[in-house]
């Protein structure tokens, strides 16, 4: 019987990136979940603090030479990968030098949330996607974490619905506390839809912010999952009333296990279609 496939989409990861509630989970998750005899690719963007040095991080030429394309401009796709040998797993890195080459992570030395943020997500989901079809690797699972990943599940189920690497994959979004205030550009909307997504698809971040991008992942997602403790109000009362599996939030300690059910159910639900 061949293993589950589980691929891990993360806003954050340690060692790369200072510890958190969020990057603890995007480390250790994926190492459990391999444990327990599941087959993993894990990525992340490659923020410029990402000390590539230091982390042994290097350019994958095989995969890296393709070019994405946000309104209207070309943007060249690079995938760096790295080792974390404790856990014997290894980490893709979405690169690009108009995106990722500063030396933060969402906002500036003065704290302000980056302009291009909006095109940054855009890059990173569509760069995970294409570099996974690149692999040939048909993920059972796709799961997502943090805001920076909520496109992922509108891309999987309107643009990329009839690959056949994808389109047996269950979704999962885990929602975090991890609002952001100001909303993502107006043209946001406009700029994030390729063949196979209409106005209709996107109609719910008509107003960019935090709690719709959100909700639209949600609403795209086959499973969710509380990744803290305390979300959003109106982001939570929206996933209740979704009618979409949801997993209460757990403790880090009892993620794995609950987490490895969570998405087996997924799975048993898909095969009895």
């Amino acid at each position: 019987m061949e293993k589950t496939k589980v691929l891990f989409i993360s806003q954050e990861i340690t060692p790369f990136l200072p510890e958190s509630e969020m990057s603890l989970i995007g480390r250790y998750l994926p190492q459990g979940i391999q444990e327990k005899g599941k087959e993993i690719r894990t990525f992340m963007p490659k923020y410029g603090c990402v000390n590539e040095r230091r982390n042994q991080l290097h350019e994958v030429i095989r995969l890296s030479g393709m070019n994405l394309i946000i309104n209207d401009t070309d943007h060249p796709l690079i995938i760096k990968v790295a080792s974390i040998q404790a856990a014997r797993m290894q980490v893709y890195f979405i690169d690009n030098e108009d995106y990722f080459m500063r030396k933060h992570v969402l906002k500036n030395d003065d704290g302000n949330f980056f302009e291009d943020n909006d095109e940054r997500t855009i890059f990173f989901t569509r760069g995970v996607l294409e570099t996974v079809r690149k692999l040939r690797w048909a993920p059972d699972i796709v799961h997502c974490h943090g805001w920076f990943t909520a496109l992922v599940p509108l891309y999987l189920k309107k643009a990329f619905q009839d690959d056949p690497l994808f389109n047996e994959a269950k979704i999962v979004y885990s929602a975090y506390n991890d609002d952001f205030s100001n909303p993502l550009h107006k043209d946001f909307r406009s700029k994030l839809q390729i063949d196979g997504i209409t106005d209709n698809d996107v109609s719910l971040i008509k107003q960019p912010d935090f709690v719709n991008l959100s909700k639209l992942a949600v609403e795209m997602s086959d499973g969710i999952i509380y990744g803290s403790p305390e979300i959003n109000p109106e982001l939570k009362s929206f996933i209740e009333n979704s009618g979409k599996p949801a997993l209460e939030y757990f403790p880090q300690d009892q993620i794995v296990d609950e987490y490895s059910v969570f998405y087996d159910k997924l799975l048993a639900e898909r095969n009895e279609d």
